[in-house]
This record gives C-alpha cells, sequence and structure tokens, in this order.
C-alpha cells in the first residue's frame, strides 16, 4: 500500500469535503488524516488530507481521476507520495547554528528532506559540509557581480533538482527576479520576532527597547524583505539582568528549532499561502518519528 497526501485550494462552497472523500472511497483509499479550513474573511477553502491507497490506485491514477472533482469546485489540487523527500539547498553565511542543526535533523531522519547542496559566500563551514557528502559551493556575492553570483546560484538549483531553498541565516538580500522564479519555494529564518524589529541587528534592538521576550520567525521570502507569509514562530524569556551577547545566544537555539519546524510543515505539504498570510495544518501522527538514535 502506498501513501499520499492531497491539498486543495478553492472558493469554498457546500459539497467539498463529501466530494473529496466520496472520491478517494471510491477509488479504493482510506483517510488517515484530515484537516480543513474555511476562511470567512477571503471565502477560500483549504484542505489536507492524507490516505493509504488500499486497491492499487496510482499517484498518477489519483491526479488524473481527481480533475472532474477538481473542475466541478474550480479547486487547485495536487497529490503527493508521501515517502519522497523533497530536495534542498541550504545557503548560508557566517553563523552556523541553523546549518548545523538542519544536518543532524537530515543524519537521523527526523527532517526527512535530501539536501541536495550548500552556498554560501564564505568558506567557513565547507569542511562540515563535505564531511557529511554534501556538496559545497563557494559563491562570493559583492554588489558588482551579484547579478553574475545569483545566475550561479539559480544554475545549481536547476541542475540538482532543488524543490526548495533554505536560507539558513545567509545574509545577502535575494534579487526580485529570484524571489518571484523560486516564490513559495524560499524559506528564511528571521532573528526576531517578526514584524517588530527587522533589519540586520534585531537583538540589539530588542535589547535597546527592553523587551521581555525574544523570538525567532520563519517565512517564506518575497522581493519585500522580512514581509513574507509567516509559517512559524517561537520566543524565549529574558530579563533586565541579560546582556545583548545572551540575547543572541538564547535567540539562535530558537531560531533553529523554529526554522525546522517551518521546514517540517513545508515539506509535509501543511502550509498553504493565503494572500500575505498562512494556513498551517497540524502535523500528521508519526510525522515527527526519527528513523534512528544519534
Amino acid at each position: 500500500m502506498s501513501n499520499y497526501i492531497l491539498t486543495v485550494t478553492c472558493a469554498t462552497t457546500r459539497g467539498i469535503v463529501a466530494a473529496v472523500s466520496g472520491f478517494l472511497a471510491e477509488n479504493g483509499c482510506n483517510i488517515t488524516d484530515s484537516a480543513q479550513f474555511d476562511d470567512v474573511l477571503t471565502g477560500k477553502f483549504f484542505m489536507r488530507i492524507s490516505v493509504t491507497s488500499q486497491e492499487g490506485a496510482t499517484l498518477a491514477d489519483l491526479q488524473s481521476r481527481f480533475a472532474t472533482v477538481g473542475a466541478r469546485f474550480g479547486m487547485e489540487f495536487a497529490f503527493f507520495d508521501a515517502s519522497e523527500r523533497v530536495k534542498a539547498v541550504i545557503m548560508v553565511s557566517r553563523f552556523g547554528h541553523c546549518l548545523n542543526d538542519l544536518l543532524y535533523r537530515q543524519r537521523i531522519g527526523a527532517l526527512p528532506i535530501d539536501i541536495v547542496g550548500v552556498i554560501s559566500n564564505h568558506f567557513e563551514y565547507q569542511k562540515l559540509v563535505v564531511n557529511h557528502d554534501i556538496p559545497f559551493h563557494h559563491i562570493r556575492v559583492t554588489p558588482q557581480n551579484k547579478p553574475e553570483a545569483e545566475a550561479a546560484q539559480m544554475q545549481i538549483l536547476r541542475e540538482t533538482g532543488a524543490e526548495l531553498v533554505v536560507l539558513a541565516r545567509y545574509m545577502q538580500i535575494l534579487s526580485d527576479e529570484m524571489c518571484r522564479e523560486m516564490s513559495g519555494r524560499i524559506i528564511n529564518i528571521h532573528h526576531s520576532f517578526l514584524p517588530s524589529f527587522k533589519g540586520a541587528n534585531p537583538y540589539k534592538q530588542a535589547y535597546e527597547r527592553g523587551v521581555k521576550l525574544i523570538g525567532a520567525t520563519s517565512h517564506y521570502v518575497t522581493a519585500d524583505l522580512d514581509e513574507g507569509p509567516i509559517i512559524e514562530q517561537d520566543t524565549v524569556r529574558v530579563t533586565h539582568a541579560q546582556s545583548p551577547e545572551d540575547y543572541v545566544s538564547l535567540g539562535r537555539d530558537v531560531e533553529s528549532q523554529v526554522l525546522a519546524r517551518a521546514i517540517h510543515a513545508h515539506i509535509h505539504r501543511r502550509v498553504f499561502i493565503n494572500g500575505n498570510k498562512t494556513v498551517v495544518f497540524p502535523a500528521s501522527p508519526g510525522s515527527y518519528a526519527s528513523e534512528r538514535m544519534g
């Protein structure tokens, strides 16, 4: 038996759930997990369903047969093989905590992605990446060579078949063209609790404001800096006695966790872009389990 994921987005109307569940039953599929959301403000409907194909229906079969239901409701829909790993490229500069965390999670199977390359504008993590048997690409970025550097980056994405780009503290602003071409497929970690404290040094801003909570935000990248749809956020408490350096150290742990959770949601098809916001459904049972320890 094969496990698939069905995602659906359409205008809200009655009969959608009945039509989808009826189709799946008629095609020999058992629903193992289901989530839906009806946005009354926008009139949009979102659904994610995990199914087990019990009578031999393939991914292509279901995608083709479901077209009639999709046309009836004007749906954007897709079936995915739950066992297939998303190919990802990580981009990093000189802060390695998120990169280290993602490499470890991939190694133990806690984050089922295939990291097909790491791109950096510095050499700090070349040995670390190569020791994980992952290709390392150094692409220097300057104001003068930025178009050529991005062209080289895009070439790597195309050659590796990367479906996702993860900015793991990559400290370069991507061009509008790259953001548009990879729309919905670039995830960034921002070392602050957006929409507050944007820019290059948010922990210093937070310290100067005397905040009692600092946090991190993971979001899709758009041409508007730090304005993309938010996927995941978290916070940690701080006090008046802690220094800006403490803020940075505490923040790194939160950043790593938030980025990993955002990637987990994306690769399991739990995130739906809803205007400038997202709908993020809960994880299916068993999806956080690791393949091995250590």
